[in-house]
């Protein structure tokens, strides 16, 4: 074969395999917990795809082709890096919010991914709630707590909506297994996962509004109008440090004391990540100019907000498209 051939063997190859690359990411990340390891695996499951085309006999379709090939990196990628927690998933909370924080680098922890690389087609409202629900932090960090084939099982069945036997083909197993494993994988699951009826749609104005007053709040460093934000049993977690804190009046003490906000010093820019509504912090350096600092992604409940997100990883602050400096 020609390298001129090759190419347009290969052109036509990417255009049949283009439309599947962001349903196929968001699946490695909801597998994996990280965009990174996801983009990794994809490319991974691109090149497996391209190498084994021809032997392609179209006995299921080639999406269904691509998911397997997908799943089956993935879970060599879980053999050799485990789970990525979040620090709730580690421990019970901190009872001091004063006492300094001490950050575990070496934890591979749980990252956010940005809605725009892994939304569904807009033209599906749906799609776009079920890709929402199924990509929540909470709900990636609760699957982060299931075995590595549980975890594939429940994702394949209930997010995915694959039959049991298509499954079973993947495994190489039976249906009874398949179904097995669901069970338990649906047990684990109900004990960590978020209640989805507690949690407010990101588009209703009134938390639209809630967040405007947070961003304000923060920026003002009005410790007092934070905490009337929150709800009284509040979550906050901020890797890569491992503690993490329960209830309003804890925040706003851990706020004051670990970030010791002056009017001015922090500005915020509003992003997006797992069907939720972001913040991209930036903290005033020595220099006077405004730096990133924290991406925080937001639960927000009926009554305030219910948890925060903080990840100090600014590496990510790009595929936010948030800038270098606020």
């Amino acid at each position: 074969m020609t390298d001129s051939a090759t190419r347009t063997d290969d052109r036509e190859f990417q255009q049949l395999i283009d439309p599947y690359r962001r349903e196929l990411l968001a699946h490695c990340y909801r597998m994996l917990g990280s965009i990174h390891d996801a983009e990794d695996q994809l490319q991974e499951t691109c090149l497996r795809a391209w190498r084994h085309y021809g032997d392609f006999e179209g006995r299921s379709s080639l999406r269904t082709w691509l998911y397997r090939i997908a799943t089956n990196a993935c879970l060599t990628a879980i053999e050799q890096r485990g789970r990525r927690p979040m620090p709730s998933g580690l421990g019970g909370p901190t009872e001091d919010p004063e006492r300094p924080v001490v950050a575990s680098p070496e934890v591979p922890w749980l990252e956010p991914v940005p809605d725009g690389m892994i939304s569904a087609d807009p033209a599906d409202p749906a799609a776009i709630v079920a890709g929402r629900e199924s990509t929540r932090l909470a709900f990636v960090a609760a699957l982060q707590h299931l075995p590595a084939r549980q975890r594939v099982v429940l994702i394949l069945r209930d997010v995915l909506k694959w039959k049991a036997a298509e499954v079973a083909e993947l495994f190489d197993t039976t249906t009874a297994s398949v179904n097995s494993a669901l069970q338990r994988a649906r047990a684990q699951l109900a004990e960590v996962a978020p209640d989805r009826d507690a949690l407010a749609e990101p588009t209703d104005p009134a938390q639209r509004e809630l967040l405007e007053r947070y961003a304000e709040a923060f920026e003002n460093a009005d410790i007092a109008g934070l905490v009337e934000l929150f709800k009284k049993d509040a979550v906050w977690e901020m890797p890569p440090f491992p503690q993490w804190f329960v209830g309003a009046e804890t925040i706003g003490r851990l706020i004051e004391a670990q970030c010791g906000p002056v009017p001015g010093e922090m500005r915020m820019l509003p992003a997006r990540a797992n069907g939720q509504p972001a913040f991209g912090m930036y903290k005033r350096d020595e220099d006077g100019v405004h730096r990133p600092y924290q991406l925080q992604v937001f639960d927000l409940g009926a009554e305030g907000i219910a948890q925060v997100s903080a990840f100090f990883d600014t590496s990510l602050f790009p595929l936010f498209g948030l800038p270098a400096r606020a």
